[in-house]
């Protein structure tokens, strides 16, 4: 950093020597809290205190709701609906209590057990967060912690460390030799909420239910609760007065926060520092990833889309009024050429720009047209400003339709006949990209939300961000990392033992897809209460080996659907096989598709045993 401005930043701070910070309680009756008096239930117990009393305490010592009891040297809180839970800390100073849910090492959640409902008016909306298990056989320090744990202790081996992983989150931070030794399953998570200033992450969760089989509940925050909190803050008990209907912090001394100037200016000085040198560093990465944009647009010499600038983008979109989407990668807003053509416009988050995804999508679906691929149209690299211009989609993508069986749902389930068009038109474009351009484009997140709908719902492959470019001689590949969403990455992207990453991993991609269509769920479904016991690729292939009818567990009454359902599903149990040699090319799986279901024969089965011991 420049000494002049080391020189004003000092200048600016130093004079503030000497400044006291005085935080003062408000006086109250003392009354409360000799009937109010703190309590334990044990020696070494948590303090029992207002907001909180014992229930035999009288009710105005406490917050309506808010009772604890006893139980031998146990203090016990009880939730409704669920049940009584032992609490092992009360935190009075951030609004927290620690109950215990009983055993360890995630609780048996891999199992399923019966759900734990955490939430009551005194506490906030719980969430459960969907997770795997991935085994490596060394130990790496993952670089997300709010989507990779671990490793876990207590499952984890000397030959194999066992991490949680957030299932369907992008695995290109994975190293290739770790795969996949479980179902999905959930474990309970606390959202953020307007009164959190942080939320806990994935490894400070999962590590308070391995070690301790503990969470930690938020109480509700109200005008008295609040006020508690701020007594907290100046190391007062809170009391609570009838008469005003409010709480107070009890009287004593004033509490001074005296600081020496110097320290106070250094702190402050240093993270202006800190904060200056971040965005000089982000600033000149944005610079860099800029020039090699540019340098890649220069030299892009085939027939590549039209370019806009800012200012056009803000007329296609009518200044980004009508929203469309958001995500990790942005947000698509729906717009309209001048001539008249309706267009979606997907602006890319700068926080994370890296230059990639961009460059992919113009070099390979900026350079084809096929009926199946969706179309672009146009791009914007104007400074920070960098956006991507598709044909406009007005069905959405079908994982609306896939996944639409409930009463909530808004979109009518498929047809297996439309379905089966549906399939066969993702598995041409699959098939264009692999054999019909000049290059192959391996596209590597083939899945529901890649795939559009159009006006006729004729499907269009999208998101190409994580596609790569080989010759079309080329059979294998070289990867760094795996690429794409966990649940439909093939096993050789994990790991180099199931065999060499090719065309193959997309034909895997899509016979999981398909799989999901047939279904009408996810192949790791959520609402199963045991996952471990259903894993519907692998029912539905003993279903068929055995002769079974697989009408009524796809919900389908008529026969004609239920032959092609049984199609789809031989088709998507051929492009699921571990072996990436086992597996045929996007050309047969054509031709399977448009041919007769007895003519199809029954693949081996592909699946590893499902069943974790643990």
């Amino acid at each position: 950093m420049p000494p002049r401005l080391v020189a004003i930043l000092l200048a600016l701070f130093l004079p503030a020597a000497g400044r006291n910070i005085t935080v003062s309680g408000n006086d109250a009756d003392d009354d409360f809290f000799e009937k109010c008096p703190v309590s334990r239930c044990a020696e070494g117990g948590p303090e029992i205190r207002f907001p909180y009393r014992l229930d035999s305490s009288p009710s105005f010592c406490s917050v309506p709701g808010m009772e604890l009891s006893c139980s031998g040297n146990d203090t016990v809180l009880a939730l409704p609906h669920t049940g009584s839970f032992n609490v092992t800390a009360i935190d009075y100073r951030y609004g927290e209590i620690t109950i215990k849910l009983g055993g360890s090492c995630l609780h048996g959640l891999t199992g399923q057990p019966e759900s734990v409902n955490l939430t009551s008016s005194l506490y906030p909306q719980w969430d459960d967060r969907d997770i795997i298990l991935l085994g490596c056989p060394r130990k790496w320090t993952p670089e997300e912690d709010y989507q990779i744990a671990g490793p876990i202790s207590c499952l984890s081996t000397a030959s194999q460390f066992v991490y949680v992983v957030r299932a369907y989150a992008y695995a290109t931070s994975l190293p290739s030799d770790c795969r996949v030794i479980s179902n999905r399953f959930t474990i309970p998570f606390r959202p953020m909420t307007e009164s959190d200033s942080d939320q806990p992450t994935l490894n400070e969760t999962v590590a308070d239910l391995t070690t301790r089989g503990e969470v930690t509940l938020g109480w509700y925050v109200s005008p008295i609760t609040d006020k508690c909190i701020r007594c907290e803050e100046v190391k007062k008990f809170c009391g609570f007065s009838s008469a005003t209907n409010q709480a107070f912090c009890r009287r004593g001394r004033n509490v001074k926060l005296i600081a020496a100037t110097s320290s106070a200016a250094f702190v402050i000085l240093l993270l202006l520092v800190v904060i200056l040198v971040y965005f000089y560093t982000r600033s000149k990465r944005e610079k860099e990833i800029r020039l090699k944009v540019e340098k890649f647009l220069a030299s892009y010499n085939a027939i590549k889309p039209t370019r806009y600038t800012f200012s056009e983008l803000k007329k296609i979109t009518k200044r980004f009024k009508n929203t469309l989407g958001q995500g990790g990668f942005g947000s698509v807003y729906k717009g309209e050429l001048a001539n008249g053509i309706p267009v979606a416009v997907k602006m890319l988050a700068r926080s994370k720009w890296d230059g990639r995804e961009f460059t992919n999508e113009v070099a390979t679906i900026g350079r084809i047209h096929h009926f199946n691929v969706v179309r672009l149209l146009g791009f914007c690299s104007e400074g920070t400003t960098h956006a991507l211009i598709y044909e406009f989609m007005p069905n959405e993508s079908l994982e609306k339709y896939i996944f639409s069986k409930g009463r909530n749902s808004l979109h009518e389930p498929l047809k297996m006949e439309k379905l089966l068009e549906i399939a066969t038109g993702i598995a041409r474009g699959i098939e264009y990209l692999h054999q019909g351009c000049n290059q192959r484009i391996l596209h590597f997140d083939i899945k529901p939300h890649n795939i559009l709908l159009d006006r006729n719902f004729n499907p269009k492959i999208s998101d190409f961000g994580l596609a790569k470019l080989c010759s079309r001689d080329q059979s294998i590949v070289t990867m760094t990392a795996a690429r794409g969403t966990m649940g439909y990455i093939a096993p050789e992207m994990y790991s180099r033992n199931f065999g060499a990453v090719s065309y193959k991993a997309d034909v895997y991609s899509f016979g999981m897809l398909v799989m999901e269509m047939v279904g009408g769920r996810r192949n790791a479904d959520p609402r199963i209460e045991n996952q471990s016991e259903f894993y519907f690729p692998e029912w539905i292939y003993d279903q068929l080996v055995n002769g079974q009818d697989i009408g009524p567990a796809i919900e389908i009454a008529n026969t004609g659907e239920t032959e092609i359902a049984k199609k789809l599903a031989v088709v998507a149990l051929w492009c699921i096989q571990w072996d990436p040699k086992d597996r045929p090319s996007m050309t047969r799986v054509v031709q399977m598709l448009i041919g007769d279901l007895q003519n199809l024969p029954m693949p081996p089965t592909p699946f590893v045993s499902s069943q974790v011991k643990m």
